[in-house]
């Protein structure tokens, strides 16, 4: 039987507007395409993951919690408690009001901030159902201004040290509580730009390429944070290796002015360079490999190479407080007096000196 070319035609037409009718529904009735989330599956390693809050595992309602999430949030519940406590003896010790103690209270405060970012990350991730990607870019948000927050106030805390050795006859009275304020204000305002910037639109939500490891973090951006996190290191460690010049140069002079080996301050020198090396050490074994990785790595990498080096920068903020806030004599007094109401006996309140470092 010869067959119609109109006919066959008309059959061929109609068999394809079938197959389209089809795929319109199978795409109807997948789940819409996670492109604005910030999460990646545990089913894919190379997925990219958020920087800051090291992104892992899938998502509520899906499959298994990841390990290195749960580690990432305890890390963030110790970090936000910790330097809760100092902040808490800050504020309610009227005696540590000092410029000082304003820098210390600062990066407190932005570790704090950066603990709870990370418990919030978490609970994103895993809890909130549906998931909404304006939520998340808040999260990814105070991550990048907690953290950059945490490593400007560091570099303050630095400065401050090394003008208060620089100059220091006039240093403690020309610096005020107002202009360290100001100055600190300036700082957190810069660093709550940074912060904002996923939610003006600098995110790889829409091009999933563009994605860096600091995810939602585009590859350029995550290149000009990593970079200028470098610089503010190398920064950081030439003015501490000018205090220890200071404080050697003030050792030597002591010994001069008082004609005898200076035993007692060449051991407070000596304790003094042990302190510079622990200082810089653990800031760069714990954010140097995290800074050089988000330099050189993209979303295509493994999500694991990120946890394993977002986990020691988190932890970070863990050491903070007890280099900078637990060592100081002034607040190791506070919180004997509000843990015991009392000093013990073997207390030493000995004034810190040019050559502590």
């Amino acid at each position: 039987m010869l067959h119609n070319p109109a006919a066959a035609a008309a059959a061929m037409e109609e068999q394809l507007r079938q197959q389209q009718l089809r795929v319109l529904l199978n795409a109807s009735s997948r789940p819409f395409p996670s492109s604005s989330s910030i999460w990646p599956s545990n089913s894919s390693a190379s997925e990219p993951v958020t920087a800051a809050a090291a992104g892992g595992g899938e998502a509520a309602g899906g499959g298994a919690v990841s390990p290195w999430d749960i580690a990432l949030c305890a890390t963030g519940t110790a970090v936000a408690c910790e330097n809760a406590l100092v902040l808490a003896v800050l504020f309610y010790t009227p005696s540590l009001r000092a410029p000082m103690f304003l820098l210390i209270g600062s990066l407190a405060l932005a570790d704090l901030l950066a603990g709870l970012g990370l418990v919030v990350n978490f609970t994103v991730q895993y809890l909130l159902q549906p998931p909404n990607a304006a939520v998340a870019l808040s999260a990814a948000g105070l991550l990048l201004t907690a953290f950059s927050a945490s490593v400007c106030s560091l570099l303050a805390i630095t400065i401050d040290r090394y003008l208060s050795l620089y100059n220091a006859l006039t240093y403690h009275t020309e610096r005020t509580l107002t202009f360290t304020c100001a100055m600190l204000l300036l700082m957190w305002l810069l660093c709550l730009g940074v912060g904002l910037l996923p939610l003006l639109g600098w995110n790889c939500l829409r091009d999933q390429a563009t994605c860096s490891v600091l995810r939602p973090v585009t590859k350029d951006n995550a290149a000009v944070l990593a970079v200028t996190f470098l610089l503010l290191f190398a920064l950081m460690l030439q003015l501490y290796l000018q205090i220890c010049r200071i404080a050697f140069r003030h050792a030597q002079q002591i010994a001069v002015q008082h004609q005898f080996i200076a035993t007692a301050q060449a051991t407070s020198t000596r304790k003094g360079l042990s302190t510079l090396s622990f200082i810089l050490g653990t800031f760069a074994l714990c954010w140097i490999p995290f800074a050089i990785y988000s330099l050189v790595a993209d979303s295509s990498y493994p999500a694991v190479y990120t946890y394993s080096l977002a986990l020691p920068a988190t932890c970070n903020s863990l050491i903070n407080p007890v280099i900078y806030a637990f060592r100081n004599p002034d607040i190791q007094k506070s919180l004997w007096l509000a843990c015991c109401g009392c000093i013990p006996s073997t207390f030493s309140s000995r004034p810190r000196t040019s050559s502590d470092v």
